[in-house]
């Protein structure tokens, strides 16, 4: 539970040492940099040395290039300082036209065939018909129209049934009827209007088809034929081209790539007149590792101070963690990283985030099966969320120890409770009336006291960073913590143990003061720091006031209210398992196969909604109370 202590860098070079400064920072994964204009701004006669990229053109067209050709090229770490733009550029472009005037070619031999065989399927519509197709279509008096028609245009042909056409389906499909009509050549374009408008599909038979349709269709046969074979030779062609450039394309990709972040890397370089600088933060512990990076450039001088040094600049955050909270880092992301001076919460949300899920989603069994997938996604995938799986697995495991249940069996571990602790049954029946309500007490019980600890992190964090007037008067703070504590301390103990503390001086002293104080707090911290206490006037300031401390108030009570979440999903958890086994034993020989699937339901719905669940708790009831994500992600220059 820690952020990574910080050192301010800055390096300082000759001009025409900059391109192997920012080179040897490109390989670096320890260096965060800091914009020029942060430091050239502030300060008469500096600039920045942010260009136009030269680069950024050709990479754009080689991406074009590399689009066209169908080429998915691997980005790899070569890279050179020999490089001619022109002389890429013409190489690229040649490749380009080369594969293009092939690309052509294919593309028409398909378009070919397929036309090729649309007309077979006319031919073989007419097949029975026994004339031959150049009396069809030398017919003075009479026009042939073959093709296909969509089949909800067919229904509208009624609609045209004056008209001087004749039509006929062969054939239908899924989308389309062929078909042919016939006219008079004085009608052929009126009648051609209409089945365009109706989205007819003219099929060409081919000039070189003659005779009759069985011998046209031996003869179109033929000609597919003839054309796959010289597409199969054209792909052939295609993929030997893309194989000759292919290391020479994945040479330029990445050179180019390389050239293109180095030059963007000079939006941080600042322009000293004979020199020049890049300042940024790298972690305490690699400032050996940063010195050495540069020892043996001559006209390169590091300078490394205190992260505070430059108040023009604010530390980055970097989280550090050990092996059981670092995955749950990414939930801490998500929401936002704290500042450098805050508190890492990673700990907290790991600890606590697990013994929740546990607690809501306890089964042994199921616990178990979470941990092999957790574990299969994070060895396979490199998902972090899988290594949280397996943590929060252990954790259901363990709370399915105590409830008792193994794939929502309730009495299998009943040998286990009697071996080891002498106990007849598992200690808990949580679907018992006599165990539901003191369950739903315990939950709202364990959220205040989690409300109480994210209090008082809150009131470390205001003391680390010397706000003493939040310190003091914060609902977050003593004020809020003293009202909070002393109001749920009263009511648990008058209600758990008939004891009555809500004396007069107890009300007033820890409840009524606190409420004042909190009420009060903007102008006693006005009065503190030397400003005017009311300065939008008394009236206005009361009437904001009493709704933000009934807003407070009402915060307090939903915060607390919201555990019984906890609770709500014990009783989910067993209630469905409780459905899976009735329904394998009335399912007889397939009830094994009804007992898998039922398990699996539950875990993926109702593990999902815990998960979920939990997260709104972390994210609403606790952070809220004590976080603030105004922080810097640390970011090395290659990922910028």
């Amino acid at each position: 539970m820690a952020i990574a202590k910080m050192k301010l860098v800055n390096i300082i070079s000759d001009k025409d040492r900059l391109d192997e400064v920012l080179l040897r920072l490109m390989e670096a994964d320890d260096f965060h940099p800091e914009p020029a204009s942060k430091i050239a701004q502030s300060v008469h006669g500096l600039k920045t040395l942010q260009d136009s990229n030269p680069f950024a053109d050709i990479v754009a067209h080689f991406q074009d290039i590399e689009n066209d050709m169908h080429m998915d090229l691997e980005l790899t770490d070569f890279k050179t300082r020999e490089y001619d733009l022109q002389k890429i550029r013409d190489y690229i472009d040649e490749k380009h036209a080369e594969f293009m005037e092939i690309e052509t070619v294919r593309q028409e031999l398909e378009t070919v065939i397929q036309e090729n065989k649309d007309a077979l399927i006319q031919l073989q519509n007419i097949k029975s018909i026994d004339v031959s197709l150049d009396d069809i279509f030398s017919c003075r008096y009479l026009t042939v129209r073959f093709g296909r028609l969509p089949l909800d245009s067919v229904d509208k042909l009624v609609y045209y049934k004056s008209r001087p056409f004749l039509f006929t389906s062969f054939r239908t499909d899924q989308t389309y009827s062929w078909c042919v009509y016939f006219t008079t050549p004085s009608y052929q374009g009126e009648v051609d209007n209409i089945f365009s408008s109706l989205y007819f599909e003219r099929i060409m038979i081919p000039d070189f088809v003659h005779g009759t349709p069985e011998r046209a269709e031996e003869m179109i046969q033929d000609e597919i034929d003839a054309d796959y074979r010289q597409l199969a030779h054209v792909e052939e062609m295609l993929a030997q081209l893309k194989e000759s450039c292919m290391d020479n394309f994945l040479k330029i990709k990445a050179e180019l790539h390389f050239l293109n972040q180095t030059f963007e890397a000079r939006k941080y370089v600042v322009d000293l007149g004979e020199r020049c600088s890049v300042t940024g933060f790298i972690m305490a512990d690699d400032e050996e590792a940063m010195k050495r990076l540069y020892a043996d450039l001559e006209g390169v001088e590091i300078e490394i101070r205190p992260s505070h040094s430059d108040r023009r600049l604010s530390p980055p955050t970097k989280l550090k963690n050990g092996w059981f909270a670092r995955p749950f880092s990414m939930f801490v992301e998500m929401y936002g990283l704290p500042s450098y001076e805050g508190i890492d919460p990673t700990m907290f949300v790991a600890l606590t985030y697990t013994l929740l899920f546990g607690i809501m989603f306890g089964d042994v069994g199921q616990g178990i099966a979470l941990c092999i997938v957790g574990y299969i996604a994070y060895k396979w995938k490199g998902m972090r969320l899988g290594e949280i799986g397996i943590r929060i697995g252990l954790s259901s495991a363990l709370f399915g120890f105590v409830y008792g249940s193994v794939f929502g069996n309730e009495t299998m571990l009943d040998p286990f409770y009697h071996a080891v602790f002498g106990m007849e049954e598992k200690p808990f029946e949580i679907m018992s009336s006599d165990f539901i309500m003191p369950m739903l007490m315990t939950a709202i019980a364990g959220g205040a006291v989690l409300i109480v600890l994210c209090m008082l992190l809150h009131v470390y964090i205001l003391a680390k960073q010397k706000d003493w007037g939040e310190f003091l008067f914060s609902h977050n703070g003593i004020a809020g913590l003293i009202f909070y504590v002393a109001l749920l301390g009263g009511a648990g103990a008058q209600l758990g143990f008939g004891i009555a503390v809500f004396s007069k001086p107890y009300v007033i002293l820890l409840i009524v003061l606190p409420l004042v104080l909190i009420f009060l707090k903007e102008p006693i911290v006005a009065r503190m720091e030397g400003k005017p206490m009311f300065p939008d006037g008394v009236g206005g300031f009361f009437m904001q006031s009493f709704f933000e401390l009934f807003e407070i108030c009402l915060s307090f009570m939903t915060n607390t209210i919201s555990y019984l979440r906890v609770g709500g999903f014990i009783l989910s958890h067993a209630g469905m398992m409780l459905v899976v086994t009735l329904l394998t034993e009335m399912s007889g020989g397939a009830g094994i196969l009804v007992a898998i699937l039922g398990n699996i339901f539950v875990m993926c719905l109702e593990g999902m909604i815990v998960g979920i669940q939990i997260l709104r708790l972390e994210f609403y009831e606790m952070f809220s109370r004590f976080y603030s994500s105004d922080g810097i992600a640390f970011v090395n220059l290659k990922n910028k």
